[in-house]
């Protein structure tokens, strides 16, 4: 069940719960990997969006206007950071996920992984 802590303008969730919603809305929800491209090779959630954290800032515009966004990482720290400045450059609070238990969870509990360069 999505969680949002006092002041945080993102929900929190879990792997679980990121590949109900991207089965339930494949349409209407997008992952958004924000890990390192080496990180990125080792293992991605199929389909997912790669956009460095360090370059998010420049590349804002490539993320959907029109979809919820669940932003991954390896631990949730970084994919945080990402709601956090996708929240400030205006993006609505409501349509801004972090699957804080990470990608490591994610390839654990068998849900689609990709390899490489792979979407």
């Amino acid at each position: 069940m999505a969680r949002q802590d006092p002041g945080e303008p993102f929900f929190r969730i879990d792997s679980d719960e990121a590949a109900a919603m991207l089965t339930a809305e494949p349409g209407g929800t997008a992952m958004i990997d924000v890990r390192r491209e080496d990180e990125w090779i080792s293992g991605h959630v199929t389909s997912a969006v790669h956009i460095p954290i360090d370059d998010l800032m420049g590349r804002i515009d490539e993320l959907p206007q029109d979809k919820k966004l669940l932003f991954i990482c390896a631990a949730g720290v970084r994919s945080g950071l990402a709601c956090e400045m996708a929240a400030a450059l205006g993006l609505p609070a409501d349509s801004l996920y972090n699957v804080e238990d990470g990608t490591p969870t994610w390839i654990e509990r068998n849900h689609p992984t990709s390899y490489g360069d792979a979407p």
